[in-house]
């Protein structure tokens, strides 16, 4: 199976940063308590290597999640236009497809659908700044393109 080609791939500038520096934080904390635990001088004398083990492993964990952030993604071309938030990558065809907008309370894009349905793009941030407004300027000129059609930004 071939690959469609993507006339637009973006991806958000700054949420992966933050996330990584979470991430970093996160798992630093959690080594440093779960190192602690073998300090006697602590008061708690009744914990083990597998607290200190499970300490640590939950860090990995609540990295992991953390790490999810870095994954949204907006890939446009003829086929439609796919969407990856944290876990699911989902494709929608044109004719699915209303438009992309940016709300003006949201945290992301939408990606807007017949019947006043929505879905948040992560990948689109109003934090980005410039680069969010190209790619929904980009996405805008691909929608014409494919579409014929564009819907008027809210």
């Amino acid at each position: 199976m071939t690959s469609p080609r993507w006339d637009l791939v973006y991806r958000p500038r700054k949420l992966p940063r933050w996330a990584i520096v979470a991430a970093v934080i996160v798992m630093a904390i959690h080594i440093t308590f779960g190192l602690l635990l073998t300090i006697e001088d602590v008061g708690v004398r009744n914990l083990g290597s597998s607290d200190q083990v499970a300490i640590i492993l939950i860090g990995v964990l609540f990295t992991g999640a953390i790490l999810l952030l870095t994954r949204p993604r907006l890939r446009v071309g003829a086929e439609g236009v796919e969407v990856r938030n944290l876990v699911p990558t989902r494709l929608f065809t044109w004719d699915q497809v209303l438009g992309l907008t940016y709300p003006e309370k949201g945290f992301g894009a939408w990606l807007l659908f017949p019947s006043d349905e929505h879905i948040t793009v992560l990948a689109v941030q109003a934090n980005d700044g410039p680069q969010a407004v190209e790619a929904m300027a980009r996405f805008r000129e691909l929608e014409e393109r494919y579409r014929g059609t564009v819907r008027p930004a809210n």
